[in-house]
């Protein structure tokens, strides 16, 4: 067989599975509910989380490096690095 003969059976067996799909019988997906405990409800604080003070921009460059300002700072530049 050539390339394209192999391309071709390729792209068939493709279309095939696609219309099987397509016409196969499809089961809705059921939502069932888990048990919670309260105790799991409640999440306590992250230790490692950062304080909104202590958070960066992340403004990020078309370079790749991010800005190192404070999250929501009030100056219109960023200073990369």
């Amino acid at each position: 067989m050539s390339k394209m003969d192999d391309l071709r059976a390729m792209r068939e067996a493709r279309y095939e599975q696609a219309a099987a799909r397509a016409t196969g019988p499809q089961a809705a997906p059921t939502r069932t509910k888990r048990a919670i405990s309260p105790a799991a409800e409640i999440k306590p604080p992250a230790a490692d989380q950062e304080l909104p003070e202590t958070r960066l921009c992340g403004h990020r460059a078309i370079s790749g490096r991010t800005c190192t300002r404070e999250h929501g700072h009030a100056a219109k530049s960023h200073r990369y690095s």
